[in-house]
């Protein structure tokens, strides 16, 4: 299930099939047939569409968010991030399978990729709203670099991708949604605070199953995630941090502050 969701390029399509797969799991799951968990071969990379075009995050043009331009633009930028955590919450499912894990590892990875399908449709359906699609703008090329770089480790998968990426969207969320409400675009403001509201779950789960695996080998959670950050993640972690937000998610100060460009 996770490989034909990797495996479709179409967009729409992609986000359906998400939300598919997640029902059947949690339907199994609810009655107590559980679908076998099993083995599979996910792709080195997600099926993409033709459009966007895929550029170096330096050649992304920059828009201003107080135009109608930037706005799209910027409800652009948060559809290709959603679009990917479809792929990366799928792909966390499929490529680790030979680390033994409890059923609730997949609850909650399979919860988090509908949650990213169902945040993917409503930028969609913003965009169109406003007479744009995805699609219509470039858009960053490195979004899979992550999943790349922790193809071989879960554990540095889940200090990077959800502890890291996605707790960076708690931090900047809020901030898009002050854009939107200036600029009385209230549907942009809607989804956005469904997304903003439901990334704390996922970052949740990251910080939950990375600490699960450093129990299971007697390890020190912050040295290793301080460890892990530094050898797969490009750059600094960049301040401000909403420290709110990622105390609720299950991420204290001492976890992300070394880790800044200023440390």
């Amino acid at each position: 299930m996770a490989v034909e969701v990797l495996g479709t390029p179409d967009p729409r399509e992609k986000a359906a099939l998400s939300r598919r797969h997640a029902d059947a799991w949690r339907a199994a799951r609810e009655v107590g047939t559980p679908l076998p968990v099993g083995h599979a071969a996910p792709p080195d990379r997600p099926a993409r569409p033709d459009r966007p075009e895929l550029k170096n995050p330096r050649d992304v043009p920059r828009r201003r968010p107080g135009s109608p331009e930037g706005r799209r633009a910027l409800l652009h930028a948060v559809a290709h991030i959603e679009l990917n955590a479809v792929d990366l919450h799928w792909d966390v499912i499929a490529r680790f399978t030979d680390t033994p894990l409890p059923m609730g590892f997949y609850d909650d990875w399979v919860q988090a990729a509908d949650d990213e399908a169902k945040h993917f449709g409503l930028m969609a359906d913003c965009l169109e709203a406003a007479g744009s699609h995805y699609g219509a703008l470039p858009a960053h090329a490195g979004m899979w670099r992550a999943a790349e770089d922790t193809a071989a480790d879960l554990m540095a998968r889940l200090a990077v991708v959800p502890m890291v990426l996605e707790a960076r969207g708690l931090d900047v969320t809020p901030g898009m949604i002050e854009i939107f409400r200036r600029a009385k675009e209230d549907d942009a403001v809607a989804a956005l605070e469904i997304i903003s509201a439901e990334e704390v779950a996922h970052v949740a789960y990251g910080s939950k199953w990375f600490h699960f695996l450093c129990g299971r080998h007697d390890l020190d959670p912050k040295d290793v995630f301080h460890d892990l950050v530094r050898r797969h993640f490009h750059g600094p972690l960049k301040p401000p941090f909403d420290e709110a937000r990622r105390a609720e998610a299950g991420l204290p100060p001492d976890f992300y502050w070394p880790l800044t460009e200023n440390a």
